[in-house]
């Protein structure tokens, strides 16, 4: 099928409805329900795409594959500017995965038009939405990854080309993109992996061990503070001591946390570990938290919520619950047979903890069976390069070494390390990330500089 056309794009029709969208392009691809053939279903679904045009002559394609999963290429609409300084000169094109955005979904439920809550699942549409999934398994397996890596194999390969071609993966987003590559997927000229997932049969590093990756970053905050001059004298004694002292304290007294959103302090620093200029934060607040006060919390929070607010706020933001359920479940948790007394102990003695763990006990929809693509290394690769945070609490940077270390084998790998960043390496706004991005794509640039301290092979 890659001889065949493209869907034609055509001007949007909510291009003019947010100043983030202006100029973009849309597009509607038929594609196999089933690609793989595993579900053993029939029919065509709806793959949605939306292109934004380079300013100027155009260099070629970026393809950006948005994360989650669950998360359709809204979750990118916010930050082009920041793609567009990354991909000087480059088309930009933002896919929804098959069940996110505005492509065909797991449940009508989900489908904006008619739906109280539009994309996202309200009220009693979540108890529809996961019992029609149940009573029709093989519906929820043409949900999965294989076959998305299906669908990006097809849209790289209808796409008219000129210019490069290049393929960027963030988060879970890497995963897919390397699932299409190992697919076979031709004319890529070259791959950007932001935040390298762990393999996926790390069993170290899998969705289930979360808190626990979590948990040792936010312990290097910690400890950054106390090597920190200014932020020892702050606290007064090891910044760890007077964290346990406030979790202590909101255990035996709720009220304290009144301001927390989710009322758990482990998960709501946790959560803070990957928002650029909240990290660093985080022990000042507990300390006015030791000393009784909340306005630094506040303040943190309503910063927080301005940062997360750089996304963008689109009808096909919020990201579909089924499909992080069904992927995460049966892609990438090494403990299926956990419980969550067992989570739940775990997280006790922990100080950042993820809600993630305990979202995997007991899936709510039909699991499926892993097929001969699970933890394959593609046999082939185009020039990659990852770029990753150091103090990254979902895609823990050692699990992405030992990736890169089993990459490399079948092909060219380099690694830029942001120092003092966390998940979502270009969402943190790094000059010399984009600079590095941008050598990558376009061969040396005037910013050598750049790569002295953090970049190596």
């Amino acid at each position: 099928m890659s001889g065949a056309k493209a869907a034609p794009f055509v001007p949007c029709d909510d291009a003019a409805t947010d100043a983030a969208l202006r100029g973009s392009l849309c597009a509607v691809e038929r594609v196999p329900a089933d690609p793989s053939g595993a579900a053993g279903t029939a029919g065509e679904i709806d793959l949605f795409v939306r292109k934004f045009p380079a300013e100027g002559a155009s260099r070629g394609n970026v393809w950006l594959v948005a994360g989650g999963p669950g998360e359709s290429g809204a979750s990118f609409y916010g930050l082009i500017d920041t793609f567009r300084a990354a991909f000087p000169g480059f088309d930009l094109l933002l896919p929804d995965h098959r069940g996110t955005g505005f492509s065909t979904r797991m449940c009508p439920q989900e489908e904006a038009p008619g739906s109280p809550g539009g994309t996202a699942l309200v009220n009693d549409e979540w108890g529809t939405c996961f019992a029609r999934l149940k009573a029709a398994p093989a519906q929820a397996r043409r949900f999965s990854q294989t076959n998305a890596a299906h669908d990006l194999k097809r849209l790289l390969e209808r796409m008219p080309r000129h210019g490069k071609t290049y393929v960027y993966g963030v988060s879970y987003g890497t995963q897919l993109v390397l699932r299409t590559v190992a697919l076979g997927a031709t004319g890529i000229d070259g791959v950007v992996l932001d935040s390298l997932v762990p393999r996926q049969d790390d069993d170290k590093a899998d969705l289930s061990r979360r808190s626990l990756v979590t948990d040792a970053v936010g312990r290097q905050v910690l400890a950054a503070c106390d090597a920190s001059p200014r932020c020892r004298r702050n606290m007064g004694e090891p910044a760890a001591a007077v964290y346990r002292r406030v979790l202590a304290r909101a255990a035996n007294d709720p009220q304290l946390l009144a301001d927390v959103p989710g009322k758990n302090l482990k998960r709501f620093f946790g959560a803070l570990l990957d928002v650029p200029g909240a990290t660093g934060r985080i022990p000042y607040v507990i300390k006015e938290l030791d000393e009784g006060k909340v306005a630094g919390l506040q303040a943190l929070v309503a910063e927080a919520q301005q940062t997360m607010a750089q996304l963008g706020s689109f009808p096909q933001s919020p990201p579909s619950v089924p499909l992080v359920s069904l992927i995460s479940g049966s892609e990438n948790n090494l403990q299926p047979d956990r419980t969550a007394q067992a989570v739940r102990e775990e997280e006790a003695g922990l100080l950042f903890a993820s809600p993630l763990p305990g979202l995997l006990v007991n899936a709510a929809v039909p699991l499926y069976p892993r097929d001969a693509l699970f933890a394959r290394m593609p046999a082939q690769l185009p020039p990659i390069l990852v770029i990753h945070g150091d103090r990254d609490a979902k895609t823990p940077l050692d699990a992405a070494e030992r990736h890169v270390a089993a990459l490399r084998e079948t092909g060219p790998v380099q690694v830029y390390v942001a120092m003092g960043t966390g998940h979502f390496s270009l969402w943190w706004n790094g000059a010399c990330t984009r600079a590095t991005v941008r050598k990558f794509v376009l061969g040396p640039q005037d910013e050598s500089r750049c790569f002295s301290v953090s970049s190596h092979d």
